[in-house]
């Protein structure tokens, strides 16, 4: 008579999975939810504070409010009505406008500014660091009102030069000049941080090669900054198809040349607060975060093969 052995491996595959397996399971979920945890206050503001004003603003651009039919279900008419409105056209061209021709402007002072900084070596490079900081610090409704002052041709200090700073020929300049002071320190620590995360050597191998500091900054430094340069950028691009507080503040100065549609969201703001149309405002809205989704979208596509952002 033959013994039948019982392998050894086959064993605990019978008996279920072993103990190791279940506790390793376990501290998998563990994990797991310590991880949910960690995200939890997040999750609960961001849901709050972001994604349910948004659901409810999608949900009102839908409906129409008459004297006599009420509130009704309009579909998609609003954005109709916003995309064939020419007052709306208006300001999205001129954000464009704007955007095109402040934001290298402004890119290009911030990089001056960070090279120059990081170049220095007195200890004085610290107090212009922070100097250049400053106006960021600033809120933008004072600062706003500040250059309003200074803009101002009869109590201002540049009324003897008869400059009109804020007619419809120069406010547009006058504004892009308020941007331009209050972000381009915001912009220049950006740069600033990411110039001095760049390993010196390459500095000396270049200046060993006979390379001037103007070569370093241009041909070393700006290169190997593209990714901080692209990102400066992009938060550029999407605060200025946003505009709205400066304009907004300055608008008593000149109403006939700052008005009531001057970029999308001072119209959004006037047809919801002083027209009373919710509606119509909550599309224009949507319809402007569209344009800037699609415009930072695409300065990300063209700019993708120069920096490691994707």
């Amino acid at each position: 008579m033959t013994e039948v052995q019982t392998s050894p491996a086959a064993a605990p595959a019978a008996a279920g999975p072993s103990p190791r397996t279940g506790t390793q399971r376990a501290a998998r979920v563990k994990e797991a939810a310590t991880g949910w945890l960690f995200a939890l206050p997040f999750t609960v503001l961001l849901v709050a504070f972001l994604l349910l004003p948004m659901a409810y603003a999608f949900k009102i651009s839908l409906y129409r409010s008459t004297l006599i039919e009420g509130e009704v279900f309009a579909w998609f008419d609003n954005y109709k009505q916003a995309i064939d409105d020419p007052l709306v056209r208006e300001g999205v061209v001129r954000v464009l406008i704007f955007g095109l021709l402040q934001t290298p402007v402004m890119i290009g002072i911030a990089l001056i500014a960070a090279l120059l900084i990081d170049a220095a070596t007195s200890r004085f490079s610290r107090f212009f660091r922070l100097a250049a900081f400053v106006p960021y610090a600033v809120p933008v409704v004072i600062g706003t009102l500040m250059w309003g002052f200074l803009y101002s041709d009869s109590i201002g200090p540049f009324a003897w030069t008869g400059i009109d700073f804020t007619s419809s020929d120069t406010v547009l300049a006058s504004l892009g000049n308020i941007v331009t002071w209050q972000w381009a320190g915001y912009n220049m620590i950006v740069l600033y941080a990411a110039l001095q995360g760049l390993p010196r050597d390459v500095y000396e191998s270049a200046r060993i090669d006979g390379a001037s500091e103007v070569q370093i900054a241009l041909r070393i430094k700006t290169p190997m900054i593209s990714s901080a340069l692209v990102l400066a950028t992009l938060f550029t691009i999407m605060g200025t198809l946003q505009f709205f507080t400066e304009p907004l503040i300055l608008q008593p100065l000149n109403p006939g040349a700052i008005t009531q549609h001057y970029t999308p969201n001072v119209y959004a703001y006037n047809q919801a607060f002083s027209f009373q149309q919710y509606n119509y405002s909550a599309a224009i809205s949507f319809l402007l975060g569209a344009v800037v989704f699609i415009g930072s979208y695409i300065f990300l596509f063209a700019t993708r093969k120069r920096s490691a952002l994707r």
